[in-house]
């Protein structure tokens, strides 16, 4: 018979990203997100290739990041109230980090499998991130999927993209409960 981790499962039934415009200081200090990302490291891995790598982004780089945001989206032609968002995102911002897929060349592994290990790689960051007591919250946006912003601003070379940035810092309050799937419907069971 398994042995149930009734404190791990509670906390995955009950778990709930905190919006990240509501974190605030203080942050997870180096040794803390140590920790965080070597909990993250842990996602599954289908051969071991570590398709991804992380960008610990301090407030000076948020700031950074930031001042691009109005050029790229106006050149974009993306909608002005998008921008501010974006910017925002960023600007008020005090510690997030920028998951990274970073595709390795495989003949066993394809390229999608690679893709979805870094995005296991957010999610479980994001419960490291809470289940230490933090607020944390996986965002994106158009920005994060911009060559030119991510090849300026964060550097990545061709073969790479965003997997997600996640927030971390302190709450300020605590979201309400959203509405969840009904389990039924998203659900088929194929027994023969």
């Amino acid at each position: 018979m398994p042995t149930p981790n009734p404190a791990a499962l509670d906390f995955l039934l009950t778990r709930r990203s905190r919006p990240a415009k509501t974190l605030t200081t203080p942050v997870p200090d180096r040794a803390t997100l140590d920790t965080l990302l070597t909990a993250a490291a842990r996602t599954p891995d289908h051969g071991k290739l570590e398709p991804w790598r992380f960008l610990v982004l301090t407030k000076p780089a948020l700031a950074r990041l930031a001042g691009l945001i109005p050029a790229r989206g106006a050149a974009l032609g993306i909608q002005a109230d998008k921008i501010t968002k974006a910017e925002h995102q960023f600007a008020s911002a005090d510690l997030a980090v920028a998951v990274i897929s970073s595709p390795k060349p495989s003949d066993k592994i394809p390229q999608i499998e690679q893709v979805y290990s870094a995005g296991a790689v957010c999610l479980a960051l994001v419960n490291a991130g809470l289940a230490a007591g933090w607020g944390a919250n996986w965002l994106s946006g158009w920005a994060s999927h911009d060559r030119d912003f991510v090849t300026t601003g964060l550097g990545l070379a061709p073969h790479e993209s965003v997997a997600g940035f996640i927030h971390l810092g302190t709450e300020t309050t605590a979201p309400p409960e959203r509405p969840r799937p009904e389990l039924d419907t998203i659900t088929t069971w194929v027994e023969a």
